[in-house]
């Protein structure tokens, strides 16, 4: 596991284990919240933050009563939701301890900043989450919503469409109907795309495809940006 992988994970580890004991030592807990120096936030189990540190309100750049209360999803691309949350009813349901994921932004601007998520369950008790403890590690400093991409990562005619349905949660049938392929064949697009953008899943894909600006931030349906389709 590399350095920067390591130190973030041990931080939200580090937080969670003084979450759990936070009434004995809640200032303890407020210090290395404040001064861990990365992008923090703790969220009740329907998702809403709770509190956050500094560094995420300016990655965000939105104030703290903009942030507090809302729900933490709402704040990301609509692209990312759905999987986000999926992750996160996992979490709360006991059916894992934790999770890392690719994740990208919406500033109030219109600009969007991408990043790794990792969250972490803070139990009440042996299945159900108290709290889930996030962080964020921005993989880019997205100064704006456009980021170029090299020729290798220019998409065919097909990928671009079969991305859009991907974003837009258009099952494999469905793309297969509409495209005059088979299941395979829209498989096999999506797994060029998977190496080539060098995302784990598909959920991944759509959140790298967001933050490389190949997907339009202003539209719905998705649309890929033509400047990348061959």
């Amino acid at each position: 596991m590399s350095e920067s992988y390591s130190r973030p994970l041990s931080v939200v580890t580090e937080l969670a284990d003084r979450r759990m004991v936070a009434d004995q030592s809640d200032d303890l807990f407020r210090s290395l919240f404040e001064r861990s120096g990365v992008c923090i936030a703790a969220l009740d189990p329907a998702y809403r933050v709770l509190e956050a540190n500094a560094d995420l309100f300016h990655l965000l750049d939105r104030s703290a009563p903009e942030v507090t209360g809302r729900e933490f999803t709402d704040l990301l691309h609509p692209g990312v939701r759905a999987g986000l949350r999926r992750q996160f009813a996992k979490l709360t349901e006991g059916k894992r301890g934790r999770f890392t994921e690719h994740v990208v932004a919406m500033r109030p601007d219109g600009t969007v900043v991408a990043g790794n998520l990792t969250a972490v369950a803070v139990r009440a008790n042996n299945r159900v989450a108290a709290t889930i403890l996030i962080l964020i590690t921005p993989s880019n400093p997205a100064k704006s919503g456009r980021v170029v991409v090299d020729q290798s990562k220019v998409l065919t005619d097909v990928d671009a469409r079969i991305l859009e349905g991907v974003a837009a949660g258009v099952s494999t049938v469905q793309m297969a109907s509409q495209l005059y392929l088979s299941r395979q064949g829209v498989e096999y697009h999506v797994s060029a795309m998977l190496r080539k953008l060098k995302a784990p899943n598909r959920p991944a894909l759509v959140s790298k495809a967001y933050a490389l600006g190949i997907l339009s931030v202003a539209t719905w349906p998705p649309r890929v940006l033509p400047d990348y389709v061959k």
